[in-house]
């Protein structure tokens, strides 16, 4: 595991290979290499010499698509398109087990029944990372925010690999973590089919109330 993610930080040392997974990270859909090569002023056969490298470290899927909505016959090959991997990388030297902690006290959490002492914490931590611009915050706390209409939607759970084995327990704390530090007034839960469970509506002021989780 720590050789992976060794090996996935180095993919990421050359400066355009880095600029051309940030643009695949941030894409709300797929995308395909010449939207890479367009977007980065860059030659097609260059885009997919470093879509192709992130491939190999494990840092983006690949899959196939007919592009511009054609299908049937004359609608040509599939083209190959790209989205950043849901695996987690992480490095530690030396080798840490944060996440094994952490699957620790969600079981403890949700075994004693201390939820309610769980959200207050962290509805105090998210205070002390609030600021006064909404986007910013949720960026700091690596939620990675996207406009979606009215609301702020979350491409990134930063507790996604906790969360998968203890749900309730984590994204309640999320919940209210966010509560914290953007105001309880438009920040609840709305799954989607991926990123965070949390959304955020865009006109909120961050005032607090006493609604939300006790």
């Amino acid at each position: 595991m720590a050789d992976e993610g060794i090996g996935a930080v180095a993919a990421l040392g050359d400066a355009r290979r880095r600029a051309v997974y940030e643009f695949v990270a941030s894409a709300r859909e797929a995308v395909s290499r010449d939207q890479v090569a367009e977007a980065l002023a860059i030659g097609r056969n260059l885009a997919a010499h470093h879509l192709d490298k992130l491939v190999e470290a494990g840092l983006l899927d690949v899959a196939f698509a007919r592009l511009g909505g054609r299908s049937g016959p004359g609608a040509g090959r599939p083209a190959k398109v790209y989205r950043r991997s849901a695996t987690e990388h992480a490095v530690s030297l030396p080798p840490r087990g944060y996440r094994v902690l952490a699957e620790v006290f969600a079981e403890a959490v949700s075994e004693a029944g201390v939820e309610p002492a769980l959200y207050a914490a962290a509805r105090r931590t998210g205070e002390r990372l609030a600021s006064s611009d909404i986007e910013a915050t949720l960026r700091g706390m690596g939620y990675e925010p996207f406009a979606d209409g009215t609301v702020w939607r979350l491409r990134n759970c930063p507790f996604d690999a906790v969360a998968r084995t203890h749900p309730g327990v984590v994204c309640g704390a999320n919940l209210a973590l966010l509560q914290g530090a953007l105001g309880e007034r438009g920040v609840r839960i709305d799954p989607g089919p991926d990123g965070c469970c949390v959304v955020v509506d865009r006109d909120t002021t961050g005032t607090k109330n006493n609604e939300g989780l006790s």
